[in-house]
């Protein structure tokens, strides 16, 4: 069995990749870090190739695949994305529209790609990394929830299909709560809750994404907390997500 892990240098796919490696998978690994990768794939039981790639850059996505399409992939896993803080109208453009890239648009066209590759062979498994905020909205970090949502939506579209279709490729979306990863160093913030472990989370996901399940929420408090939001208004949950964010504030 072979994974392409995107966003494989640190945090979650990192720890993705050091358990599938310990089930017997081969990887390829990919981020824009080439020491990192390779520094992960020197730890690694199994095999490990590395590929560099920025994939806020759409043609960098579109080599990726063609890199990787013909090496026998088994399980697709999109981690690669971050978030950025601050109120809309204040925060960069350019470095939305450069996570809009990675959370969305490399998502969608490595989903669509490798589903069409899986679908002809009828197996495979995908995994898209979201979040809990993919079920809300969020002031502060509107533009990152807006981008979970659309990996949340989309995942479960395409699960729909392909279980309409009898097909027995799998399609599953990791929406954790904070995870202990790199994350909110980059966003700009600090936890306003106690995270989980990235080892933890990356385990819980491969396990539950082999096992075909949809939604994988790796806390019993983030399953509440998904499943509560859908009987929240939307302006009260917006309100109660900008006081929860604005706690963040380094």
């Amino acid at each position: 069995m072979k994974a392409l892990i995107t966003g494989a240098s640190s945090g979650i796919g990192r720890d993705i990749a050091r358990y599938l490696s310990s089930l017997g998978f081969s990887l390829i690994l990919a981020a824009r870090s080439t020491d990192k990768l390779e520094k992960l794939s020197s730890e690694l039981n199994t095999g490990a190739e590395v590929i560099t790639a920025d994939l806020s850059d759409e043609s960098e996505v579109f080599r990726l695949y063609e890199q990787c399409r013909n090496k026998g992939v088994d399980m697709l896993v999109n981690n690669a994305g971050y978030g950025i803080f601050g109120e809309f109208d204040k925060t960069d453009l350019k470095d939305e529209l450069d996570m809009i890239n990675v959370n969305i648009k490399a998502t969608h066209i490595l989903t669509k790609l490798f589903l069409n590759d899986f679908k002809k062979r009828n197996s495979g498994i995908i995994l898209n990394v979201a979040s809990s905020a993919g079920f809300m909205t969020g002031p502060l970090l509107s533009s990152y929830y807006a981008s979970k949502n659309y990996v949340v939506r989309l995942s479960i579209a395409v699960y729909e299909e392909l279980r309409r279709a009898g097909s027995s490729v799998k399609i599953s979306v990791l929406c954790p709560g904070p995870v202990d990863t790199n994350f909110n160093n980059r966003a700009g913030v600090v936890f306003s809750m106690k995270p989980a472990s990235s080892e933890y989370v990356a385990k819980y996901a491969v396990d539950k994404a082999l096992a075909g399940k949809l939604i994988i929420a790796p806390k019993a408090s983030i399953k509440l907390g998904i499943f509560g939001s859908r009987f929240v208004p939307h302006k009260l949950l917006a309100a109660v997500t900008y006081n929860i964010q604005h706690k963040k504030l380094k």
